[in-house]
């Protein structure tokens, strides 16, 4: 990177709210994950009916409105579960956001829930992110959440303050570097 881009080997948008193309990008991961859960089910499920009733194997033909279903359940579950745990997705983690409540702590799992239902019934909400002027999907509006940059994840529960903080880095310059300041 240019010295433009880095800060002090922080990148400028460290803290910042995410934009619209690394978030979406980050939900198509997320929905490839999803789609690799679902269908480590199916071969599950097809496996076990194996070994239970024997040869042929063969793949199960399930109901779309029963896989439609599952595959809602399984959103809301890895969303929520992943924001109230780690405050990523695996989408996010990839890149570099973590969602984040007003307070800049992680959701807690009541709000994880919500945000998850929302995302699932109103995946859309996306498309609100270049109105907005804090970066804020129409999920974050409703319930004050944020995704913000954070490559390092080394934000800790907090997000606030000055952004060499956030990262690990002392008011004075980098951990174990020479201080520049009285």
């Amino acid at each position: 990177m240019t010295p433009s881009t880095r800060t002090r080997g922080l990148p400028v948008a460290q803290g910042l709210p995410a934009g619209v193309v690394s978030r979406t990008v980050a939900a198509v991961v997320d929905a490839l994950v999803l789609l690799a859960i679902l269908l480590c089910l199916q071969f599950g499920w097809a496996a076990a009916r194996l070994l239970v009733t024997g040869p042929p194997f063969s793949s199960p033909d399930p109901d779309p409105v029963l896989t439609s279903v599952l595959g809602c359940v399984l959103l809301v579950a890895y969303l929520a579960g992943s924001w109230s745990l780690g405050g990523r997705t695996v989408g996010d983690q990839m890149m570099g956001l973590r969602v984040t409540g007003r307070s800049g702590r992680r959701l807690s799992p009541g709000t994880a829930v919500v945000r998850a239902v929302l995302c699932a019934l109103v995946p859309l909400g996306l498309l609100w992110i270049p109105l907005s002027r804090r970066g804020a999907s129409l999920q974050d509006l409703v319930l004050g959440s944020t995704v913000v940059h954070d490559w390092y994840g080394r934000t800790g529960s907090r997000l606030g303050g000055n952004p060499r903080r956030r990262a690990g880095h002392s008011a004075g310059g980098l951990p174990g570097g020479p201080r520049t300041g009285p």
